[in-house]
């Protein structure tokens, strides 16, 4: 039968240096633990920021979707005392320029409006959609219908100038259509709805 060694006992000495060298380790493992914590923190910032900034670079440069209608030269925004003579517009109807300082009540009119006075609606991020005397009662009824819909940004008003059925009009920009076409037109007021110097003003 053999003889198992005996394990001597540990002395107080070895014993302390044992505690000391587990202090150490768990001291290093806390180390560490705290330092893949900091650069795990700071990783996920930069991300986070980096993503941001992407985001916001992105946003501003990324090519504006074009708006429908056809641009229109802006002609400037002078207000003019009510009567007085200003420089021909550049459209037919017009979608800038001199006008009233007086804006026309956003709504449905049976009436025309001055042109001069439905400038300034556009010059405040309004649409203005005009129609001629003679259009069909039926079209006529759908477009009251549509500015209806949208209260405080649009004008609906017969137009006796107009050269088309039907003409939609923001600040600088303008569509002009033969046919009646709810698609067309709300994508209109859509994209160019405060499309202006002051689109907050109304």
């Amino acid at each position: 039968m053999e003889n198992t060694p005996q394990q001597e006992p540990i002395g107080k000495k070895e014993r302390w240096e044992l505690r000391k060298q587990e202090k150490q380790k768990f001291q290093e493992v806390r180390q560490r633990n705290r330092l893949i914590k900091r650069i795990s923190f700071w990783t996920i910032a930069a991300l986070i920021v980096g993503s941001l900034g992407y985001g916001i670079v992105y946003l501003a440069t990324r090519p504006e979707k074009p708006r429908p209608g056809v641009a229109i030269s802006i002609l400037g925004q002078e207000h003019i005392p009510v009567g007085t003579s200003h420089p021909e517009y550049n459209s037919n109807p017009p979608t800038s320029g001199s006008h009233y300082a007086k804006e026309a009540e956003w709504g449905v009119y049976q009436n025309e409006l001055p042109d001069e006075q439905l400038i300034h609606n556009l010059e405040h991020g309004g649409i203005w959609i005009s129609y001629k005397p003679d259009i069909d009662a039926a079209i006529k009824s759908e477009l009251e219908s549509i500015g209806n819909k949208y209260k405080g940004a649009v004008v609906v008003a017969p137009r006796a100038k107009n050269d088309s059925m039907i003409a939609l009009a923001s600040w600088g920009r303008l569509e002009k259509l033969d046919n009646f076409d709810e698609v067309k037109i709300t994508a209109f007021i859509g994209a160019n709805k405060n499309k202006s110097p002051e689109p907050f003003a109304r």
